[in-house]
């Protein structure tokens, strides 16, 4: 993945440079509807691919369907079926290429991007897609004065600073859109392609509302049918997408919380795939010749976040003690399994820029205890800790986590209660910082370190709904992560980044828990799935062998 990543990286550095038009990795643009994409498959193959009904089964629900308002992987789930983006990522990379933007240009300072737009293209709604929409559906975001900003928070925006990056979006004319930046920002163009990005249905957005997350309206491969909550989302084929139609007839996106439950409806065939399957299960599945089992390394971190504005995380020493006293190793065997490792640093090492010269903190509850006294609780401390309801790719089991976690604390005099609460308001309560420590993890949006070391742990992001949800607002860090967004040379990023590690180490505003290995099963005639390193679930191209 490093090469890819930096590969993309190089690409737009040289976009910036040369103002050169970028259009599906050549320098001309193809034309609206023309399938110079991964995405689209010649005509030909269409008529051998079987549709029907596909069955997904999840741990969550999604909290809304809204991609500019909401920030998790459920919720994504259902935006990713509905909307397109400007650009996207080819499937099963995170390479960018063309969406509903034909191709684009850069200025040569980099504070200019054009982006031509495919004409042609529908809503569900029957209203058309255009440059007004772009507008619409970004500034929204963007402008106060907007009339449905105030339908937010718009917390993707927020954790991404773009307010601070974008002065102004322009519908030049019916199919061009300007972007002016206020500053260079090096992954501008792959930040778009991220879910908050997605591009709505101005219509839908006045007539639904603040009821819009329920009634979500957008120009992608499925239309969505209806929701019942904590249970299944219904999607049916866009037969007028402006590629080929989507394989699939129809989509049903089920909730069943227990892996061992999911596991159980994809042996009976009530479902087709599964999310998250229980480690302990991966073997008997892969033993199963109905079933196949396709698995690809995270980019992802699994952690618990201090809230560094209560007492005692205030301390860097207590801080560190929890670091030290907790057993990663005991960790991932009783949770993770063969599918995980143990993490050190706040971005997977995949990802370039990672910095191995970090040592990890040792599991030593004797220098935990050292530590803690030195900071003024030689007999301890009370605290809670908060573990997340549902499965996720960076912790299959934040419950089973939190309790190995709470037995080491109290080895060293620190009496952990558990805490939970359902997903939704899980995810509320923490982005407003009302949690002592939690379990949480990110799964990177667009193959790029800024995604976790910007959106994740920057002075900006700590702002309420807050993405830093350990509200560590270090100077020396933002400093660095801060440059390096305006950096466009790869190398002095990587060393702009891998300092910045440094600092979190030093300063441990997480206890780093793991990275895993995203296991997805599925019944044997499922073709063309293929996992997404940014943690999408796509259904565009699926097919059933049945």
């Amino acid at each position: 993945m490093k090469k890819a990543f930096s590969i993309l990286l190089v690409m737009l550095l040289l976009i910036a440079v040369s103002g050169t038009i970028f259009a599906g990795g050549n320098q001309e643009e193809p034309a609206a509807g023309d399938s110079a994409d991964s995405n689209a498959a010649p005509a030909a193959e269409a008529k051998d691919k079987n549709g029907g009904v596909l069955v997904f089964a999840r741990g969550g629900d999604s909290v809304g369907l809204d991609p500019a308002r909401e920030t998790d992987g459920e919720s994504y789930y259902g935006c990713t079926q509905v909307f397109d983006n400007l650009v996207e990522f080819k499937e099963g990379t995170t390479e960018v290429q063309p969406a509903l933007a034909e191709s684009w240009t850069v200025s040569d300072d980099g504070l200019e991007i054009v982006f031509k737009l495919r004409s042609g293209v529908k809503f569900h709604d029957g209203t058309d897609f255009n440059a007004d929409a772009v507008v619409f559906s970004l500034g929204r975001q963007l402008y106060e004065d907007h009339p449905y900003h105030e339908y937010g928070p718009w917390k993707y925006w927020g954790y991404m600073d773009m307010s601070n990056i974008v002065q102004d979006i322009i519908a030049v004319d019916n199919l061009t859109v300007k972007f002016i930046l206020q500053k260079t920002e090096a992954p501008i163009i792959a930040n778009l392609a991220m879910d908050f990005a997605g591009i709505v249905s101005p219509a839908a957005v006045e007539k639904y509302g603040e009821d819009f997350p329920n009634n979500p309206v957008g120009t992608g491969p499925f239309k969505f049918v209806s929701w019942k909550k904590e249970d299944s989302m219904v999607f049916e084929k866009n037969a007028d997408y402006w590629r080929r139609p989507a394989y699939l007839d129809r989509l049903i996106i089920r909730v069943i919380p227990d892996a061992t439950a999911r596991y159980l409806a994809l042996q009976k065939g009530e479902v087709d795939i599964i999310d998250f399957p229980s480690p302990e299960d991966l073997e008997d599945m892969k033993a199963n010749p109905d079933i196949k089992v396709i698995q690809q390394e995270g980019l992802n971190v699994g952690y618990l976040a201090f809230n560094c504005d209560k007492e005692p995380y205030t301390d860097k020493r207590v801080r560190q003690a929890m670091n030290y006293a907790v057993n990663k190793d005991e960790i991932i065997a009783g949770v993770y399994g063969t599918a995980g490792a143990p993490a050190k640093n706040p971005i997977p090492p995949g990802m370039w820029s990672y910095n191995d010269s970090i040592e990890p903190y040792e599991y030593n509850p004797e220098k935990a205890k050292a530590l803690l006294a030195e900071a003024g609780y030689a007999d301890g401390f009370s605290t809670t800790l908060w573990a997340m309801p549902v499965a996720r790719p960076y912790n299959p089991n934040g419950r089973k986590v939190a309790e190995i976690m709470q037995a080491h604390l109290a080895d060293v005099g620190v009496t952990a209660e558990i805490v939970s609460y359902d997903w939704g308001t899980y995810l509320e309560k923490t982005d407003h910082g009302e949690h002592d420590a939690a379990l949480l993890g990110w799964t990177g949006d667009n193959g790029d370190p800024d995604n976790f070391l910007f959106v994740l742990l920057s002075i900006a992001a700590a702002e309420v709904p807050a993405g830093n949800i350990a509200f560590w607002k270090n100077e020396e860090f933002n400093s660095l992560v801060e440059e390096a967004k305006v950096t466009m040379d790869v190398a002095k990023r990587t060393a702009l980044y891998e300092e910045a590690q440094v600092v979190f180490h030093e300063e441990a505003p997480w206890l780093p828990i793991a990275h895993s290995v995203v296991s997805e099963p599925m019944q044997n005639y499922v073709m063309d799935f293929q996992l997404s390193p940014v943690g999408k679930r796509q259904f565009y191209n699926v097919w059933l062998d049945n």
